[in-house]
């Protein structure tokens, strides 16, 4: 009896430190709530996504395309947007090209590297949507709009996993 209970205690602590090891790399959407819980995207070998949103003043797209870097950082390597006006880049970085396409502007070799950045799910117009694997993702489906989150890479454990909210099953 004595070995029954020393065995099931083993594997009690085993199957509790084997749910809290994170080891699932996700793109990571964290409320500065810490009280609500996280939406994420599993990567997998996956390293590239966009976000896309509608600008406040000129109500065109822009589209912001990151990968994520062997360190586990965010690097934007590409900024897409079809209007002049208030807010956006008239021309490109050092180092940066900036090309028209079809109508389009387009500042690309972007290597701006972060390890996380801050985002505001817009509330009225701006439609933020994480575009994954050529598929689009609407976050206020995942996330209250007017939500502010802090997007990062990080690994899970299988807690965050069933306590988060899994964006690519959210539609």
């Amino acid at each position: 009896m004595r070995k029954f209970r020393l065995y099931l205690l083993i594997t009690v602590i085993i199957s509790i430190s084997l749910v809290c090891i994170p080891y699932k790399q996700a793109i990571v959407f964290q409320p500065n709530n810490r009280n609500a819980d996280i939406a994420y995207i599993p990567t997998n070998k996956e390293t590239k996504f966009q976000i896309k949103y509608t600008h406040s003043i000129h109500l065109s797209d822009v589209v912001e395309s990151y990968k994520i870097t062997t360190g586990k950082k965010i690097q934007q390597y590409e900024l897409m947007y079809e209007d002049f006006s208030i807010g956006m880049p008239s021309n490109a970085e050092k180092g940066e090209t900036f090309e028209q396409i079809n109508g389009s502007y387009y500042i690309k070799n972007m290597k701006r590297i972060f390890p996380f950045f801050h985002l505001r799910i817009g509330q009225v117009r701006a439609n933020h949507t994480i575009i994954f694997q050529n598929e689009e993702y609407p976050l206020s489906l995942s996330i209250t709009p007017g939500t502010s989150v802090k997007v990062e890479i990080r690994k899970l454990n299988i807690l965050d996993l069933w306590k988060g909210v899994n964006i690519l099953e959210s539609i």
